[in-house]
């Protein structure tokens, strides 16, 4: 059956074809003069100030049109390479002059069209056609049809928080604290600074909502990949976007620690630093690799400092998690017209040369929650149906695949983090690039994973020690700016201060269980976290302003800005 972007396209081509009275023939540009173009009568007759058109060109190396779409004050929206064209807006005064642009063999409309099959649900239970394009990429509708949602799977997201939206609503668990007698329950395990559970910054809140989002606010047009799934929210930074790696270690700690009270069976971290210690001494690297062998699959992002080689970011250097790297999806769910964006990062690790990221998932473009009021909403207040936006980064993807998996675990409980890994690399299908350091495996596909031949992963692998430093861990960013108390770390000394004023030692978090007896022991409970700002925070100098553009040579796919001061990888637009 085919893709609601297929569907498409063939409507555009019929619509040609039936315009123009015959079928087309493919000629030089030079062939065809200008005036020549068909283009059909919607576009000239439409009255809204602007108009969404399909260009299809002469040829498909010719860039002229582009840029003269641009220059008639309109904008390159889409590459639509599988045509020989493009997507974009213009003016409608300038409508009528589409017929004289050189190189153009046919200009039709870009009419909304509605998909079949992919039904909204979630607590709504209801029918309204599905928006997004990257569920049915990783085959996350083909599940829904089979009855699998996510259902009794809990996802733990360490990021900026989770807001209460109606997406998520009842679905995000109650965090106990066991020692708190008067107010022991909350909306999350919060180790910000902050003292609130809200999500200031808005960035976890996307991520949730690419897990798990079940499109309440929408009818169920914009839904996430598990729209039943449990969260549970472990913050670590706020309005700032300012993280510790020792918080991130907290949180994972924390993960581990609870995780049969709240049914965690995958870690989500859409974050990173661009340490290049290696993963066998490294503190952070440890802590996911407790949490991998607790049970728990870690999904981490591999960064967006594409395109050059030796650009993962750590954790996902790690040889035990799945790390996720980008394609756009170019908002079909067909893979022929992926593309590979030059934000996502390549392989190999830059201590270890591992091969990595492992695969692949939608991280271009993708419409998700937004969290009302955050920092994020205030800097780029672009909205899509009033509870949504837009954004991009290998942090989307991360979510996408998360959700992949809790979609896998309701289907086969019994899965382990290696099995896991191993069915989702065997089975994933190539797109948008052959380069193994670019999307690994290829794009996840959660369907065929269940199926997957057996196997499991990470057979043999050398397990990290911790031993390593801390300050190196947190890679190019040292100084801590705004403490209370004006300390900076301290030197590559092992047994350094982190950003808190907490004692790191590797020989007290390398030894014995991680579980509610040792997290309430431990010095990471009730600590006095400031949520520092850091010097330099402009992490792996992603700078994604207008001037610039990514993933494609023809300019027309831009991946929106990137907010400053934190490491967690999204651009947004």
């Amino acid at each position: 059956m085919l893709g609601a972007g297929w569907r498409r396209i063939a409507v555009v081509l019929a619509a040609v074809v039936g315009f123009a009275g015959a079928p087309l023939v493919r000629s030089p540009a030079s062939a065809r003069p200008a005036g020549h173009a068909v283009v059909d009568p919607r576009v000239s007759g439409a009255t809204t100030p602007t108009v969404d058109v399909i260009v299809q060109k002469d040829s498909a190396s010719d860039h002229g049109p582009e840029a003269a779409i641009e220059h008639l004050g309109g904008a390159v929206t889409r590459d639509l390479s599988i045509i020989d064209g493009f997507a974009a807006t213009i003016p409608n005064a300038a409508a009528g002059d589409l017929s004289d642009l050189a190189g153009v063999r046919a200009v039709t409309l870009d009419a909304q069209m509605q998909t079949t099959g992919l039904l909204g649900g979630g607590s709504n239970n209801n029918s309204a056609p599905l928006k997004s394009a990257y569920p049915a990429e990783v085959r996350a509708d083909d599940m829904w049809k089979a009855g699998y949602t996510g259902q009794g799977v809990t996802v733990a997201v360490v990021d900026t928080g989770i807001a209460n939206v109606p997406d998520l609503a009842g679905r995000v668990l109650q965090v106990k604290d066991d020692l708190n007698l008067l107010h022991p329950y909350s909306a999350c395990e919060d180790l910000s600074g902050e003292h609130s559970c809200a999500d200031n910054y808005g960035h976890g809140t996307f991520i949730a909502g690419l897990i798990a989002g079940n499109g309440a606010a929408s009818n169920g047009a914009w839904k996430g990949i598990a729209p039943n799934a449990n969260l549970v929210s472990v913050k670590v930074a706020g309005r700032d976007g300012s993280a510790d790696v020792s918080k991130v270690i907290a949180g994972i700690q924390w993960a581990v620690s609870f995780k049969d009270r709240y049914g965690i069976k995958v870690l989500n971290l859409s974050l990173g630093t661009d340490s290049t210690q290696s993963y066998t001494v490294d503190p952070l690297n440890y802590a996911v690799e407790k949490a991998w062998d607790s049970g728990i699959a870690v999904v981490v992002a591999a960064s967006n400092r594409g395109p050059a080689a030796g650009t993962i970011s750590k954790p996902g250097d790690d040889p035990l998690v799945i790390t996720v790297g980008a394609v756009d999806d170019m908002g079909t769910p067909g893979l022929g017209d992926d593309q590979l964006p030059n934000f996502s990062s390549h392989g190999p690790t830059a201590a270890d040369g591992l091969a990595k990221p492992d695969l692949a998932a939608p991280g271009g473009h993708v419409v998700s929650l937004r969290a009302p009021g955050s920092a994020l909403d205030t800097q780029f207040p672009t909205f899509i149906d009033g509870s949504y936006r837009k954004g991009s980064g290998t942090s989307m993807s991360t979510g996408i695949v998360s959700g992949s998996i809790a979609l896998m675990l309701q289907a086969s409980p019994g899965m382990l983090p290696d099995r896991i890994k191993f069915a989702l690399t065997s089975t994933a299908r190539p797109a948008a690039s052959t380069d193994v350091m670019a999307v690994g495996s290829g794009v996840a596909d959660a369907y065929d994973a269940i199926r997957a031949p057996p196997g499991n992963a990470n057979q043999g692998v050398v397990r990290g020690n911790g031993l390593g430093s801390l300050d190196l861990s947190r890679g190019t960013v040292q100084t801590v700016l705004n403490d209370p108390l004006g300390s900076v770390l301290g030197g590559t000394y092992n047994l350094g201060l982190t950003a808190q004023l907490l004692l790191w030692n590797p020989l007290v978090y390398t030894v014995g269980p991680w579980n509610s007896v040792t997290w309430y022991g431990s010095n990471w409970y009730g600590s006095n976290w400031y949520g520092s700002n850091w010097y330099g925070s402009n992490w792996y100098g992603s700078n994604w302003y207008g001037s610039n553009w990514y993933g494609q040579p023809n300019g027309s796919n831009w991946y929106g800005s990137n907010w400053y001061g934190s490491n967690w990888y999204g651009a947004w637009e």
